[in-house]
């Protein structure tokens, strides 16, 4: 992916820095935060929260759902949906396999977005709203390659890919 070139010298006196220079030096300091990321993570994950807690306080609900969807063993496939939306969070919320998680959840995201957004069988209305979810999904798909990307880039550091790089192990 080409990078941007930035114009941006820190051995410049602020007064030669450029507008975007300035305003990436003030957002960075803004948004490059520990709770900013925290706040990310955790928004990529509440809706499979959500849908864990509320698939394991109604059970029965969440195998209907699964037979909904015309999956076998249905009770099996909602207690696996449970168990993945639940420990697949939590990997990703407290940095433990963080990379782990984000794959666990994107591998099922995309299982169950073709099992539950089939929209290429609807016709319109009904279409339109079930394909804009089939993307949105895609969407999170994106998300969590992209976290388990990033974790494992900190993990092995920039020579990722290279079949000699060791890991370091922070944390």
């Amino acid at each position: 992916m080409p990078k941007l070139a930035c114009t941006h010298d820190e051995t410049k006196p602020s007064a030669q820095m450029n507008l975007l220079d300035r305003l990436d030096r003030a957002i960075g300091s803004l948004v490059a935060t520990p709770p900013v990321h925290f706040i990310a993570l955790l928004g990529l994950c509440a809706a499979y929260i959500q849908g864990g807690l509320t698939k394991l306080l109604d059970f029965n609900a969440a195998v209907a759902e699964a037979q909904h969807f015309g999956l076998p063993f249905a009770a099996v496939a909602a207690g696996a949906t449970i168990v993945t939306e639940l420990a697949g969070s939590a990997l990703i919320l407290t940095g433990a396999y963080r990379w782990l998680g984000a794959l666990w959840l994107a591998g099922f995201t995309l299982v169950a977005t073709f099992v539950a957004n089939r929209f290429w069988e609807m016709q319109l209305p009904e279409r339109f709203m079930v394909e804009n979810s089939f993307f949105e999904h895609l969407g999170l798909v994106g998300g969590f390659l992209l976290v388990a990307w990033l974790d494992l880039r900190r993990r092995y550091g920039a020579s990722i890919g290279d079949s000699h790089a060791q890991p370091q192990l922070h944390e």
